[in-house]
């Protein structure tokens, strides 16, 4: 983390920017201190970098897995702008929880006070030995058997409401069959992923 001060943001990240050799886009930055007065204007941003950032998710997530006093350790790496955590523990059932709700629940908390850190989204996966990949495996078989159904009755089937990495799952693996297409329906936890029939 850097501070960097100028009269506007935009001065504050250009300044930042030279700096680092990121673009202002690309910079990961909280505006910590806004001074305007009569005659004086002094804005003040911290920068970070993705490591950083990636401390903090890490940080925050053994923290609230300590706070249930489970040992564990979390590992991560950056896939095509994905964070990737790997939890190990010595109670991973319990962190997994019924059908991954509970690894589900722990992913959004720490979605949610990664944004809340530094204003801005980014996507980050939880897994526990392997318990996602293998989801991913079924979810995508399951998806192109229903696939090859929709193309031979061509009626629409909907699946169950699911999160929104399984859903991109789907989508991903029946993008390239021929005569269906998949489109999300509904709103917040009940987002489910279509698969229709299209001449």
């Amino acid at each position: 983390m850097k501070t960097y001060t100028g009269k506007t943001v935009e001065e504050a990240l250009q300044t930042a920017s030279s700096e680092t050799g990121v673009s202002i886009d690309d910079l990961i930055y909280i505006i910590t201190d806004k001074k305007v007065g009569l005659f004086t204007k002094k804005i003040v941003v911290e920068v970070y970098d993705l490591p950083d950032v990636i401390k903090f998710a890490e940080d925050y997530l053994l923290g609230v897995i300590d706070s249930l006093k489970i040992e564990s350790t979390v590992r991560t790496r950056l896939d095509d702008q994905v964070m990737r955590m790997t939890i190990d523990s010595t109670h991973n059932p319990i962190l997994i929880g019924r059908n991954g709700k509970t690894l589900q629940a722990f992913n959004e908390l720490v979605k949610l006070a990664v944004s809340n850190r530094f204003h801005k989204r980014f996507r980050i996966l939880l897994d526990i030995n392997g318990y996602k990949d293998n989801k991913y495996t079924r979810l995508i078989r399951m998806a192109r058997r229903y696939g090859r159904e929709v193309q031979k009755t061509k009626t629409t089937y909907t699946f169950d409401p699911m999160p929104a990495d399984e859903r991109r799952a789907i989508h991903n693996a029946l993008n390239t069959m021929s005569n269906i297409r998949t489109e999300s329906i509904g709103e917040g936890a009940q987002r489910q992923v279509q698969i229709i029939y299209v001449e």
